[in-house]
This record gives structure tokens, C-alpha cells and sequence, in this order.
């Protein structure tokens, strides 16, 4: 985040901030923080320090504008983006900046990012556009080109741990770093999830190995929230990709031995991961959750033989 704060401060003293920026990066990387910090900034709201800080606050200002799904839905629509562009096409309140965060930019529907383009093209007085992205594969071109992309980078496995130490000292970080990807934030969330995490780990070994039906575990998970449990399969089949990649195996978890492994074609671990990478980027409800992890886990049990044949088209609404 200090790479991050600089560069941005470098910017903002050489006159050289954009219209509309685009923060990407892993989940749980800090981009929530990040456009906070960028917004209290701009704006001059409070005491925002030199670099942005976890928690989050919540910000308010009159020229201040933070767009996300409603509370009973998954999307941005196209009536949200109207209001803000309205808001945009007149003079700040306090005759100032006037600054929207637009989070997860890639929930917008077509129509609402149709809705922001003359905005990108066009921005209107002293305004600034922050928009935040998990997986920017989701994002329109015509809204991913008019934007200055700002990667905000995983930190190095040590450094996480020593921020997470400064936040709650005392606590094992290190197997919910590991479980999050190496993302501080999502370390957070995974240090309550350590538990599911060793179930999920013993029994997706099982299901490898023949020791337990995949049919039992998906009905066992689909009791978790779907995207917590794709981000899981997502999480331990890269971790399968880069062993199966290097010269010797023994990079897997647990949950993928290198019995297992060896046994795969490393092109159907792309196809089974692609598969979970598109389930992940789906609007929930729009899949059978536990058709979808009987597939997924069939497909494991069965060493991945059939990946990427019919096994899924009946899992999709």
C-alpha cells in the first residue's frame, strides 16, 4: 500500500490525476481502502493519513458518491448510474471536487455501464470516477479503456504477516494468509473459516481418492455460501496448476497430493479452473448451487477425465 499512497501522491503534485481510474487486484487486497483513501484525499475529508488504513470508514460529503448493488440485489442498475450522472452535471456543493466510487464496478449491467460512458468521455468540471474491480474479465471494453488502470498488488507473504500481526497481535495468521491467497484483508474474513477449511480439505481429498461420495460432500457444501466455496476449489487447483508445472511435484495442499496429481492432465486442471472461474464470475441465482458442486466434484472424483464435456449444462438455470 506505501508503492500505492506514493504514487498516487506523486500524481496528485504533478497535476497528473485522471478523470477515472480503475483499481484492480485480488480480493481482499485492499482496493475498498484504497479508493476511500483516494476519495477523503481529494476531497479533504478528515484525518486519511499517509496511506490507506483498515477499517475502512465510512466517508460523508455532499460531492461524495459511493454507487453499489442494492441490499436485495446482486447488480448495478441502470437507475443508479442515471442519478449519479445527474449529480455529476451539476456544481460541486462546496464548490470543490466531486468524487463517485463505483464498487464492484464489474456488477453493472449493460445498460447502466452504457450509462457512464459519456460521463468517462466527457467528465464534467473538477470530477473523478474511482472504479473498483475484483475480475475485470467481466468489465466492458468501452469501461476498462477509458479508465487508468491501478493494479493494487498482493504483498509479499511476510509483509502480510506483519501487518496482520500490527492488527491483532498474538493471533496464528499464517494458515488464513495461506488460505486467502496471500490477501491481508481476506485473511481477516478466512481466520473464522479455519475450521470449514480442514473439513473442506479432508473432504475434497476423499472425493479424490474414492473414500467418500461426491454426491454427500456437495450436499454438505452447499450449506456454505457458494462463492466462498468456488473461491476455495479456485484456490487449491492453481495451487495444483503451478506443482504440476514444476520439475518436481510437492507444492500441493493437503487437499491435492501428489498421488493425485500425477494421475491428472495438467490441460484438464486449466479446464477444470476455467470452469470454476466462470461459475465464480456468474450473478448468484443464476446456477444450482448443489447440481453445480455435484458436477465439479464428480468430475474430480473421476480424475478429471471428462472436464469441460456436457457434465455442467444441467447445473445451469
Amino acid at each position: 500500500m506505501r508503492d500505492f499512497a506514493q504514487s498516487w501522491t506523486d500524481r496528485v503534485e504533478h497535476g497528473r490525476i485522471p478523470h477515472a481510474v480503475l483499481l484492480t487486484g485480488s480480493p481482499g487486497v485492499g482496493k475498498r481502502a484504497a479508493a476511500s483513501w483516494i476519495a477523503a484525499h481529494t476531497l479533504g475529508i478528515g484525518s486519511h493519513g499517509r496511506i490507506p488504513a483498515y477499517p475502512v470508514k465510512a466517508l460523508e460529503h455532499a460531492d461524495l458518491h459511493w454507487i453499489a448493488p442494492p441490499e436485495d440485489k446482486e447488480a448495478i442498475g441502470i437507475g443508479q448510474i442515471r442519478d449519479l450522472v445527474a449529480e455529476f452535471s451539476l456544481t460541486s456543493y462546496e464548490g470543490g471536487s466531486k468524487v463517485a466510487v463505483i464498487e464492484p464496478a464489474n456488477a453493472m449491467t449493460i445498460n447502466a455501464a452504457n450509462s457512464l460512458l459519456k460521463t468517462l468521455e466527457e467528465p464534467s468540471g473538477d470530477s473523478l470516477l474511482i472504479l473498483i474491480a475484483d475480475r475485470t474479465g467481466h468489465l466492458p471494453a468501452t469501461i476498462f479503456s477509458r479508465c487508468q488502470r491501478i493494479a493494487i498488488t498482493l504483498p509479499s507473504a511476510a509483509d502480510g504477516l506483519a501487518w496482520l500481526d500490527q492488527l491483532q497481535p498474538g493471533t496464528a495468521w499464517a494458515e488464513a494468509l495461506q488460505l486467502a491467497g496471500n490477501a491481508p484483508l481476506a485473511a481477516v474474513a478466512a481466520l473464522d473459516q479455519l475450521d470449514t477449511h480442514a473439513t473442506m480439505t479432508r473432504d475434497f481429498a476423499a472425493v479424490a481418492r474414492g473414500r467418500t461420495s461426491a454426491l454427500d460432500v456437495a450436499a454438505n457444501w452447499a450449506r456454505f455460501e457458494a462463492p466462498f466455496v468456488l473461491d476455495w476449489l479456485a484456490r487449491q487447483v492453481q495451487q495444483a496448476i503451478v506443482a504440476s508445472c514444476s520439475a518436481r511435484h510437492g507444492g500441493t495442499s493437503p487437499a491435492i497430493d501428489d498421488s493425485v496429481l500425477k494421475r491428472m492432465d495438467r490441460r484438464k486442471l486449466f479446464c477444470y479452473l476455467d470452469i470454476i472461474n466462470r461459475l465464480r464470475g456468474q450473478p448468484r441465482g443464476t446456477y444450482n448451487v448443489q447440481l453445480t458442486l455435484e458436477s465439479l466434484l464428480m468430475d474430480w472424483a473421476e480424475g478429471l477425465a471428462n472436464c469441460g464435456q456436457t457434465a455442467y449444462q444441467g447445473s445451469m438455470r
